[in-house]
Order: C-alpha cells, then structure tokens, then sequence
C-alpha cells in the first residue's frame, strides 16, 4: 500500500513531490517550512516558524492514519544554529515523552531568506 498526502501547493506538481507519503507502516514527511500559501507564518522568529511547521507535519501524519506518537526521527534544517535553543523547545513541546531521535544542522539558506528552519520527519506505525 503506497499513499500520498498532498497539501494542496502548486508546487508538488512542478516540482514532483508529496507532502508526505505512507507505505506500509512507514511514514516519511517532506522537508516542510512555515510558509502559508505566498505568506511566511512567524518571519524573523525560530520558534514560531518552528512550531507551525510541527503543526502543519502532525496534520499530514494525521492524514496519513498516525500521530506525532509514532515519529522515529526528526530532521531540522535551520539558517542560524545559535538559535537552536528556541528550536528545542518547539521540538520539546510536540515530542517530550515521544522522544525521536532527532538531528539539527545549520544550512547555508533555505528557498526563501524570510525562512530560518525546515524540518522533516519519518514515523512508523507501531500495529501491537
């Protein structure tokens, strides 16, 4: 069983990908940031851009048949690392007692400058 959660952005068909996609009982969830629509949701502030970016993946999980209860792993592109104390908490407060592994690296930019983090996720639905 494959399937594709779309968010409904013009760019999945340009560009050729899904918001996430399930297979089986593993969830991988693209590289997602804060924007909405043509807008950025929290410019010029980590922590928001952070946790509406955790919103908007538990959203697709939760299209997908799963819930933030099931991420393995975490992936955190941000623009500035000394910053990664407000990413932490975002993090903490969607994945305090999930505890994913998770990893966090400065990139040099990400697609828009008003962007400062874009974060992936994989989650396996545990059926026991």
């Amino acid at each position: 069983m494959k399937k594709r959660i779309s968010s409904g952005s013009p760019w999945e068909d340009i560009i050729g990908y899904s918001r996430a996609v399930r297979v089986g009982n593993i969830v991988e969830v693209a590289g997602t940031t804060a924007m909405d629509g043509d807008v950025v949701i929290g410019k010029g502030d980590i922590y928001a851009q952070a946790f509406y970016v955790f919103k908007k993946i538990e959203t697709a999980l939760q299209e997908a048949g799963t819930s933030m209860n099931d991420v393995v792993r975490t992936r955190m592109f941000v623009a500035d690392i000394s910053q990664w104390e407000a990413v932490g908490k975002a993090h903490g407060e969607f994945f305090k007692t999930v505890k994913p592994v998770a990893t966090m690296v400065e990139v040099s930019r990400l697609i828009d400058d008003d962007m400062l983090i874009e974060i992936e996720v994989t989650a396996i639905i545990d059926n026991e």
